[in-house]
């Protein structure tokens, strides 16, 4: 925590916190599921205050279904946070029964990854391994979850009852860029279940979203992907801006230019989770 900026945040997200060094700090030494993103990046930064760098392990597991630009943002975080990256790839894609995208694809994508990042930590002798799971996220459909138990990964975050907004706060408050940072799952959460997972539309979906990105799109962003059609997704304090006459062709146009034939803006905005309310596993 900086100096000055403890005022910041309540003093129950501070228990937390300590709750969690404290917990952290048992262990010695802890191996971490690291995306680089606002979870995984504080989760880093309070490991490295119970057991120093050398304590830490960061693992990142690499695939088709995660962009380019999030591997970067985690390596910079990484350099930020005076962490190594031990980057291990995945291929989940392979896997039939992910590539089938049916509702539990996240089972068979932390399957893959947890069955390589364990024995690594294990390689390592580092007994504990931890994700970035937190308090909110036990109240969602996440059957991924499933996959990180049977793999004795354990979700600190969540156990000390650390929220994103907590997070956030604590983050804020260390100075970490991540702070303020969009959350931002896997590509293939914008397919739709059912539809089959491929290199192809996983790339159709980061180029459409990059394009958004640099036209200057902020915030929470989603295209999803729907055949010939996508489907956008933005924060509710940008879709007035988006959908003026102007900006909302540039926007079109960015995104045909990405590959789609037909765009959609969603007039309700963004929606964490989404396809999982049209597929029916979760309530809208």
């Amino acid at each position: 925590m900086r100096d000055g900026e403890a005022t910041d945040v309540g003093s129950t997200t501070l228990e937390k916190e300590a709750t969690l060094i404290s917990w952290l700090r048992q262990r010695g030494r802890v191996a971490i599921g690291f995306s680089g993103g606002v979870d995984s990046a504080y989760l880093a930064a309070a490991a490295i205050d119970a057991v120093g760098a050398e304590g830490v392990l960061a693992m990142t597991g690499r695939s088709a279904s995660y962009p380019d630009s999030q591997w970067s943002a985690a390596r910079a975080v990484a350099a930020i946070l005076g962490l190594k990256v031990l980057e291990i790839d995945t291929d989940e894609l392979n896997d039939a029964r992910y590539a089938a995208n049916p509702t539990n694809r996240c089972y068979f994508c932390k399957t893959e990854l947890w069955s390589k990042l364990v024995p690594i930590a294990r390689s390592h002798g580092i007994e504990t391994v931890v994700d970035g799971t937190n308090a909110d996220d036990v109240h969602d459909y996440r059957p991924g979850a499933r996959a990180a138990h049977e793999q004795r990964v354990s979700s600190p975050l969540a156990d000390v009852g650390l929220t994103k907004s907590d997070i956030r706060a604590l983050s804020r408050a260390r100075g970490l860029p991540t702070w303020d940072q969009p959350s931002s799952p896997c590509l293939s959460s914008r397919i739709p279940y059912g539809t089959p997972v491929t290199r192809e539309r996983l790339r159709a979906v980061e180029r459409a979203e990059a394009a958004l990105r640099d036209l200057g799109v902020a915030g929470d962003l989603r295209v999803r992907h729907h055949g010939s059609l996508a489907r956008v997704e933005l924060a509710a304090d940008q879709l007035s801006r988006w959908l003026e006459p102007n900006a909302s062709a540039r926007l079109r146009q960015a995104v045909i230019d990405a590959g789609y034939s037909r765009v959609a803006i969603d007039l309700r905005g963004f929606r964490s989770g989404s396809l999982n309310v049209l597929g029916g596993v979760s309530a809208a």
